[in-house]
């Protein structure tokens, strides 16, 4: 396994690397203990995969699509014009 560099922003993040058949070999382990940053999968050194780890932390959900969706139209209607009490 090595590092590779990312720039994210000003802060550059190592990120570390595997080749495709290192991951398959070791892959069930590999995924118990993957790092926050993820791991890097290449084939013949070219970056192929990403393995992150799944968030246990639901709050981080909250707002995360908040300016990405647009409602058009009245969502509290069917469109069709009914009388409830005949």
């Amino acid at each position: 396994m090595t590092s590779a560099l990312a720039d994210k922003g000003r802060a550059a993040i190592k990120l570390k690397t595997i080749a495709a058949a290192q991951f398959k070999e070791k892959c069930l382990a590999l995924m118990d203990n993957v790092d926050p940053e993820g791991l890097i999968i290449t084939k013949h050194g070219k970056p192929v995969a990403k393995l992150l780890p799944i968030s246990n932390n639901p709050a981080n959900l909250i707002g995360s699509q908040k300016h990405s969706i647009e409602i058009k139209g009245e969502i509290f209607s069917t469109g069709e014009n009914w009388d409830a009490q005949s």
